[in-house]
């Protein structure tokens, strides 16, 4: 029976240009079992688990994000509350953790660094928390002490990211302010920024245009307008020689780098999991 409905919902996603998978995924969540379990058991739909998977269904096929509907999105080691009001986290986004954590490691590891000494990171435009929460997991979990906050002014998205702070029980500050006021007189170790990137105009897929939130998408005409911004406020915030981890969109490379080059030296380039241009690492200037 089973079998025979995820046929036909592949088939119903596939007709929209939804990924089959979708499908399954959705049945796993109404089943409370994992995706891979449907392939190696047998299951079956109770009738109230029938009308839960198909009113699942049909908010898909209209568009309506994954992770929306199951109200999660994974990311790293964990899995973070979602929903509408924030930016669903982007498998390409995961880099900028494991560099923040070489920095962290690197921090530690020096002749300078006290035993016990704490490393402050700053996550600006935090969001669901995503970045910040999994440095101080994957931090704590490998023995660094850190100091994080993630500032956020979107009343929507600091719903999601104190709830997640919650829920995974680390010691992450939150800061609720726009970036260019946040942190007067503050200096830290290290800041990472997935600021809105995406030009004005730019195509973007039916789910993320009609269902994420705008202010986390689009950074201006060029969309150069808000990394901008960020900038601005890392350069403020860094000690002198501190890292800035920053995502771009693919064909903003350059200009990034050409923003920070006035303030900021070893600028180097990186790819995202699709070969892409994707994210610069640069260091304050002494």
């Amino acid at each position: 029976m089973l079998k025979e409905r995820l046929r036909a919902a592949r088939n119903e996603l596939s007709e929209v240009s939804i990924s089959e998978v979708d499908a399954e995924l959705l049945a796993a969540f109404v089943l409370g079992v994992g995706r891979m379990e449907l392939h190696a058991k047998e299951f079956s739909f109770t009738s109230e688990q029938e009308e839960e998977f198909l009113n699942l269904l049909a908010m898909r096929k209209s568009g309506k994000p994954l992770q929306y509907i199951t109200g999660e999105a994974h990311f790293r080691y964990l899995t973070f509350e979602v929903g509408p009001g924030v930016l669903i986290p982007r498998p390409e986004t995961e880099l900028l953790v494991d560099a923040a954590l070489v920095e962290i490691e690197r921090i530690q590891s020096g002749p300078n660094w006290r035993n016990n000494a704490r490393t402050s990171v700053v996550d600006l435009g935090a969001g669901s928390g995503a970045i910040a929460i999994s440095i101080a997991d994957e931090a704590k979990r490998r023995g660094m002490p850190v100091q994080v906050v993630a500032v956020e002014r979107e009343a929507g998205a600091i719903t999601w990211l104190e709830r997640n702070i919650a829920k995974h029980d680390v010691d992450v500050r939150v800061i609720k302010s726009d970036v260019a006021t946040a942190l007067i007189d503050v200096k830290c170790d290290l800041v990472v920024a997935n600021p809105p990137y995406i030009p004005e105009g730019a195509e973007l897929p039916r789910e993320v245009v009609s269902f994420e939130p705008r202010s986390a998408l689009y950074g201006g005409i060029a969309g150069l307008e808000e990394p901008a911004r960020f900038i601005e406020t890392a350069t403020r915030i860094l000690k002198a020689g501190g890292m800035f981890l920053i995502e771009h969109h693919e064909s903003q490379a350059e200009a990034i780098a050409s923003i920070l080059r006035s303030d900021f030296t070893e600028i180097s380039n990186f790819l995202d999991l699709n070969e892409r241009p994707r994210w610069i690492s640069a260091r304050k200037v002494s």
